[in-house]
């Protein structure tokens, strides 16, 4: 699973993070917490 794409949706406190590999299938979806989203993009090397 090689995610060539990432979306995020901002919001105050919950954030969407959407992945895409290089076909356009959804390969990552997750609920974060503001508190999470610095951890989570230090762990997928974003």
């Amino acid at each position: 699973m090689k995610i060539t794409t990432i979306g995020l949706d901002l919001a105050k406190n919950v954030f969407q993070v959407h992945g895409v590999d290089e076909h356009g299938k959804a390969v990552l979806c997750k609920t974060l917490k503001r508190a999470q989203v610095l951890a989570f993009q230090e762990r997928t090397g974003e």
